[in-house]
């Protein structure tokens, strides 16, 4: 692949795929190029057998601003403005379908659509320079692209409500105790942490990491009923893989499990 001029991507040892915003001069704001580039890396990642598991960060101070401010600075048809916004909906959301590992090292500011990529990912882990605004309505918006909808799914319509109709700007720490970011380290140290998560997620079958994560995105929108049907048809899917055997053997054998992905 052509290395986009807007983002840095390296394949690490043992499949780790990281993935960097590089716009510091914007925040790393995601402007149509970038959220092209992006889609396409992550919906390339998604199907490479060398990548086992993603992180996701920005360079400079910010992981993203978000949207780039200038695509507000026009006269919009609100039929065109709705198309355009999909796009941008469409990123977000395939973060989400990757049935692999994707992680959000949060190393500055995220705001606006920047925020709801990092809510997008699997697990967060944020440097103690973390900050989340939610400043929409300083520009007469609402935080969209599951600015509320996933949020309320997330940490739930109390602390939703607080974080925000309180208009609080939230640093590591809060955004910790809000239940937003899964954990809170050492700047220095938010690499080494998220490669560490990943490398833990990867002890378990990719077929049966995966299936999990779509069901439980599918579980937060359905009912119980439906939910319960889905678990049935995903479990009769892996009981039948050569990983599922392989866990029962090492069970048995009282060894770690060799996973193939198969």
């Amino acid at each position: 692949m052509t290395e986009p001029s807007g983002l840095r991507k390296t394949l690490e040892e043992g499949g780790i795929f990281l993935v960097e915003l590089n716009r510091p001069e914007k925040r790393n704001a995601l402007d149509e190029t970038l959220q092209g580039e992006l889609l396409d890396v992550l919906q390339e990642a998604a199907v490479d057998g060398d990548v086992r598991g993603i992180i996701l960060t920005g360079s400079g101070e910010a992981f993203s601003a978000g949207g780039d401010l200038s695509r507000f600075e026009r006269d919009w048809d609100p039929a065109e403005f709705r198309a355009q916004s999909h796009e941008l909906t469409r990123l977000i959301s395939a973060v989400e379908r990757i049935e692999k590992p994707v992680v959000a090292a949060i190393n500055g500011l995220a705001t606006g659509a920047g925020t709801q990529l990092a809510l997008s990912c699997d697990l967060r882990v944020a440097s103690e320079k973390a900050r989340f605004l939610l400043r929409e309505g300083m520009v007469g918006l609402i935080p969209s692209h599951g600015g509320t909808s996933r949020l309320v799914k997330l940490v739930g319509l109390a602390r939703a409500r607080d974080i925000v109709l309180g208009g609080e700007d939230l640093d590591a720490s809060e955004a910790f105790r809000h239940g937003i970011i899964t954990r809170v380290v050492s700047h220095e140290g938010l690499l080494d942490e998220a490669r560490d998560r990943l490398r833990h997620i990867f002890r378990r079958a990719p077929q049966a990491y995966g299936l999990a994560k779509r069901l439980l995105h599918l579980s937060a929108s359905v009912d119980l009923e439906s939910g319960l049907f889905a678990e049935s048809l995903a479990q009769s899917s892996l009981v039948q893989t050569a990983d599922h055997k392989e866990g029962v053997r090492a069970a048995r054998e009282r060894r770690a499990p060799a996973f193939e992905g198969r």
